[in-house]
């Protein structure tokens, strides 16, 4: 397909598609560009990161692993056209898919797939909160669900190109109908223009969806469920505490997580930025957001002032704070609420 390209409404080019110099620059591009796999066609809501690409199994290296936020694994082979072991590439991600479930456990999976991402030192699950902008507890019910994925063998699968035939096509549809597959196939057109990289990604396997991408475990919690859940956990004098956290960060802008076991609403201040400085969870459990303060100085700034205040308060907070989220138990912060929220205050002021 070509493309016009108009300036000024008079001055047209034509833009005639490029291809990828080899399947190894075809990863890097998904790995630097998750967002070009349309998976948001399938759910709006759905997002892919990619850890890691060349990932070992006994049966192959697999081009790149990809989760989303639900702790969906995505197994994804990328193919040029002009590959002539193109047409194995069902076989290839299936025997990709079994290798996983039938010779790693999710403990060992994890272990190997933060190796080859070059965490450095950094957990999986600290990297995937990172990512998705999501508070710890929704990013451990995450890999909670991923490793639950990796024991049952339940994968999706994407074969990425830069064009299918009718006969991948075929091939994918008769297999998500009649087996409880679910293979998605990635057409994705690459120009370049002046200084300019422009895909147009079309995904196939999608009819007769289910929706069962994401997990249906999850929920929104509101601010009556929130409190009728802490109610269960805690004893007054500690939901007390939460309360005034909670209506002193209701004043500015708060958000709802979404695990399915335990509430938790994050607290976001505008003078700081857009991600949340703390979460709470309705078991009582404080989150200072450390690891999302490390953007500039300002910031940084922030987040030095943050764990200054907090330990001044004799809450405990580790040397290596800076790329952490701190977990603080209600146990210890409860009898100092009014504190924390006066240090809050004093750092959005």
């Amino acid at each position: 397909m070509t493309i016009i390209v108009t300036k000024n409404g008079k001055e047209t080019e034509k833009i005639d598609p490029s291809d990828f110099d080899s399947e190894k620059k075809l990863e890097e591009y998904i790995q630097e560009h998750p967002g070009s796999i349309p998976l948001y066609e399938i759910d709006d809501d759905i997002r892919i990161w990619i850890p890691a690409t060349q990932f070992p199994t006994e049966h192959g290296t697999i081009d790149a692993i990809g989760l989303d936020q639900y702790g969906v694994l995505y197994i994804i082979e990328t193919k040029l056209y002009k590959n002539p072991d193109k047409r194995n590439v069902l076989a290839q991600v299936l025997d990709y898919g079994a290798a996983i479930a039938m010779k790693y456990d999710s403990g060992d999976f994890i272990l190997k797939l933060e190796e080859k991402a070059g965490f450095n030192k950094n957990t999986l699950e600290a990297e995937f909160s990172k990512f998705f902008e999501i508070p710890d507890d929704e990013s451990s019910e995450a890999i909670d669900k991923l490793k639950e994925n990796i024991k049952s063998g339940e994968f999706k699968f994407v074969v990425l190109m830069n064009e299918l035939d009718e006969k991948l096509k075929n091939l994918i549809l008769f297999i998500n109908k009649n087996s409880n597959f679910r293979i998605f196939a990635v057409e994705l057109k690459y120009y370049k223009y002046k200084k300019l990289e422009l895909t147009i990604p079309k995904i196939f396997g999608t009819e007769g969806n289910d929706n069962s991408t994401t997990s249906d475990s999850r929920r929104k919690w509101d601010e009556k469920q929130f409190f009728e859940d802490a109610d269960n956990r805690m004893e007054k004098e500690r939901v007390a505490a939460v309360k005034k956290l909670y209506y002193f960060s209701k004043k500015h802008v708060i958000t709802w997580g979404t695990g399915s076991s335990v509430g938790s609403f994050n607290a976001i201040f505008d003078k700081i930025g857009h991600r949340s400085l703390y979460t709470v969870k309705s078991d009582g459990q404080l989150i200072l957001n450390f690891l999302w303060l490390n953007d500039d100085l300002q910031k940084k700034r922030i987040r030095d002032e943050l764990k200054n205040k907090m330990s001044a308060l004799k809450l405990e907070i580790p040397s290596d704070y800076s790329d952490k989220l701190v977990h603080i138990k209600i146990s210890d912060w409860y009898g100092k609420a009014d504190e924390i929220i006066d240090s809050i205050k004093s750092l959005i002021k």
